[in-house]
C-alpha cells in the first residue's frame, strides 16, 4: 500500500500575487520539507492541472523550480477534467506501489481567475460533451442545473435541502484557514433569490455553486514500511476510479451511477463499509451533486438525499460529517488542485491536526473527487499509519 508521509497547501482564492508556476514550486518546496527529504530524494512527479485558463500549458516542468534537485526527475501532467487531482494521486501510488519509485511529488494546481467570466464558463464546458452539452444555458452550471431539473421533476423541490447544504459547507469553512471564502452565510440567506443570491441556472442559485479559485496543494507519497521510518504517516488504504459515458444522454443522470460503483469498489478493496468511516470528504461543485452523492455513497435511499441534511446527519457533529473542510462550495475549487487538497485535509483529520475543522477520534476517513457530470468518480479511504 502508498501512504502519505507530507503535505502542503496554499490558500485559495484570488491569488494575484501568484503565477501558476510560483504556486507549483512553491508547495513541492513545502511539501518535500514537511516529509523531511531532499529533493534528490523524489523519483517522480505528477502535476494534475486542468488548464485553458490561462496561454500557459505544459506545467509539469515548473515542479522542478522549486528545487535544482528535481532537475532530470520525470514529471508528467495529469488531466481528468475536475478529478484532475484524484487522478495524479492515484497515478503516484500506482508508482510506487510497482516500485518503480520510492518517493512520489504529486502536486495539483489551478490559475483560474486570470481568464476572464466567459473565458472560465467556456473552459469548464471541456468537462461537459459539447457536441450536446455546449449549448446549454449557464454554461457548466447549467449542465447541473438541468441535473437540478430533473431531479425536482422525480423527486420534488429540494431547494431547501440544497441551502441546508451550502449553509453547512459555509460554516464548516469558517475554520478552515485555506478557505477562500470564511464566512458562516447560514440558511435563510443561501435559501434566499434576491441579488446578492440570484438564480444562476435552472434551480441553482449563486450559494449552490462553487467558487472560481486559484490555488495548490501538494503531497509526498512512499510505500507503507518506509513510511513507518517517516515522522507521520497516513495510509490510502484503498482507492477505486470508475470512468462512465461523457454524453448525460446515454445514461440516467439523475444516478450517480459511477459515484455509486467507484464507493462500492473501495469498500470491497479496503474491507470497510460507510458506518465504518469518521468523515467524508466529498466533491460539492454544486449542492445538488452533494445531494445526490448521499444517495450514491449510501448513506440514505434515492431520492431521500435531504433526510441526511435536514436531519443534521452530515453536520460536524452529526453521525457521518461531509465536508468538514468546508468543501468545495466554501474552500473554493481551483480545478487541478481540488482532489489532493481533500487528501491533504482528511490526512490531517486522521493525525489530529485539522483545528477548528477536527472531528473527535477520525480514525477512517472517505474522499470523493469527481469530474464532469459524475463521469470520473474517484474514492479513496484513508486510515492513520502512523
Amino acid at each position: 500500500m502508498t501512504s502519505i508521509i507530507g503535505w502542503a497547501h496554499s490558500k485559495f482564492g484570488k491569488l494575484e500575487d501568484e503565477k501558476l508556476e510560483t504556486l507549483i514550486a512553491s508547495v513541492a518546496r513545502e511539501a518535500i520539507e514537511d516529509a523531511g527529504l531532499e529533493a534528490v530524494d523524489i523519483d517522480a512527479i505528477y502535476v494534475g492541472n486542468f488548464g485553458g485558463f490561462e496561454k500557459q500549458s505544459f506545467p509539469a516542468a515548473f515542479a522542478l523550480d522549486a528545487d535544482e534537485g528535481l532537475r532530470f526527475k520525470p514529471a508528467t501532467r495529469v488531466e481528468n477534467a475536475c478529478a484532475t487531482g484524484s487522478a495524479a494521486v492515484m497515478l503516484g501510488a500506482m508508482d510506487v506501489e510497482s516500485k518503480r519509485s520510492r518517493f512520489v511529488l504529486v502536486i495539483g494546481a489551478e490559475k483560474m481567475t486570470v481568464a476572464s467570466g466567459a473565458d472560465i464558463g467556456d473552459a469548464l464546458l471541456n468537462a461537459s460533451y459539447r457536441a450536446e452539452e455546449a449549448d446549454t444555458p449557464g454554461g457548466f452550471a447549467g449542465v447541473f442545473g438541468h441535473i437540478a431539473n430533473l431531479y425536482f421533476q422525480r423527486y420534488g423541490d429540494q431547494s431547501a435541502a440544497m441551502a441546508h447544504i451550502a449553509a453547512k459547507n459555509h460554516f464548516n469553512g469558517v475554520e478552515n484557514p485555506y478557505a477562500q471564502l470564511r464566512k458562516d452565510l447560514g440558511f435563510e440567506f443561501c435559501n434566499t433569490v434576491c441579488d446578492k443570491n440570484p438564480l444562476v441556472a435552472g434551480p441553482i442559485r449563486r450559494t449552490d455553486c462553487s467558487l472560481v479559485s486559484d490555488g495548490a496543494a501538494a503531497i509526498i507519497m512512499c510505500d507503507d514500511e518506509t513510511a513507518r521510518t517517516m515522522q507521520k504517516a497516513v495510509r490510502i488504504r484503498a482507492s477505486a476510479h470508475v470512468q462512465d459515458y461523457l454524453p448525460m444522454s446515454k445514461r440516467d443522470i439523475v444516478d450517480f451511477d459511477g459515484c455509486r460503483r467507484a464507493w462500492e469498489q473501495a469498500h470491497e478493496k479496503a474491507g470497510t463499509s460507510l458506518d465504518d468511516l469518521s468523515l467524508v470528504e466529498t466533491h460539492d461543485c454544486f449542492t445538488i451533486a452533494e445531494l445526490i452523492e448521499y444517495e450514491a455513497m449510501g448513506l440514505t435511499e434515492k431520492g431521500d438525499g435531504a433526510r441526511a441534511i435536514r436531519e443534521g446527519w452530515t453536520a460536524k457533529d452529526g453521525k457521518l460529517p461531509v465536508n468538514p473542510s468546508g468543501g468545495l462550495k466554501a474552500k473554493g475549487h481551483p480545478i487541478g488542485a481540488t482532489g489532493v487538497s481533500m487528501h491533504i485535509l482528511t490526512s490531517m483529520q486522521l493525525l489530529g491536526e485539522a483545528g477548528g475543522m477536527q472531528i473527535e477520534n477520525a480514525e477512517l476517513a472517505g474522499i470523493f473527487n469527481m469530474g464532469g457530470a459524475a463521469v470520473a468518480n474517484y474514492v479513496s479511504i484513508l486510515e492513520r499509519l502512523k
